[in-house]
């Protein structure tokens, strides 16, 4: 009947009306920015701006076009600083992997010299480069020991020199009576005990696996890990690999 066609066609045109409300909504929605907005009154921007031209290379720099609001640019930096973080500084990442400790003690060989054995140092004493932008760092936040066996007062000499040379006694702010020598590796286990660090470093597995039982945390610097690590010991092929410098 009439009537009856009359209200099919009009459940049609509301069909219809729906659905363009509908494709008008998602359209907007998806070139709206993520963050929610006040709703402004619409503007009609001119062709030619009179803007200044760092207005400009701002506007210009906005995906979303022109016309963004000081809110459209916030958003955009929140999500800048989100996708590129600030890199923290050497200093708070030596805090931070430190846990903040106040005493550590650390050994040489290895570790901040290019040598690896006592015997080597009857020849020559070579501080890592890379080792030592990280040596100069934990003194500001740690007290800093650092220990080694050596062979003759010769080996000694030539270590406090390649140190003083590297600058470490000047601007690392670790002092010459801090720098421990003994003759054996019982030696150098009794200093760290004697001092209990909250931290120490070390290449030897032997000397790490002893001292687990006693010290807080440890740093076994090697490119061998432990078989079997205990859970207050970490791993490293290097010092400055730890704190990621590498």
């Amino acid at each position: 009947s009439p009537c009856s066609i009359y209200h099919q066609d009009a459940r049609s045109v509301g069909a219809i009306a729906g659905l363009a409300l509908a494709v008008v909504f998602t359209w907007r929605l998806l070139r709206s920015p993520s963050v929610p907005q006040r709703r402004q009154p619409k503007r009609h921007t001119p062709t030619t701006s009179t803007s200044s031209a760092g207005t400009q290379s701002n506007v210009a720099s906005m995906t979303s076009g022109a016309g963004s609001s000081s809110e459209d640019l916030r958003a955009q930096n929140v999500v800048d600083e989100f996708f590129h973080p600030v890199k923290p500084t050497l200093g708070q990442v030596v805090r931070q992997k430190l846990s903040e400790g106040r005493k550590v003690t650390c050994r040489l060989l290895g570790v901040v010299l290019e040598e690896n054995t006592p015997e080597e140092l009857q020849k020559q004493a070579t501080v890592r480069s890379s080792a030592l932008e990280v040596l100069l760092e934990i003194p500001k936040f740690c007290d800093l020991y650092l220990m080694e066996r050596v062979l003759d007062d010769e080996s000694e000499q030539k270590v406090l020199a390649a140190l003083e040379n590297a600058g470490v006694f000047t601007s690392g702010g670790l002092v010459k009576d801090k720098v421990l020598f003994c003759s054996t590796e019982t030696g150098r286990t009794s200093f760290v005990r004697q001092l209990e660090p909250d931290w120490h470093i070390d290449s030897s597995a032997e000397i790490v696996t002893q001292l687990a039982r006693f010290i807080k945390y440890q740093l076994h610097v090697s490119p061998t890990k432990l078989e079997r690590s205990p859970g207050n010991v970490f791993s490293s092929s290097s010092l400055e690999h730890f704190f990621g410098l590498v």
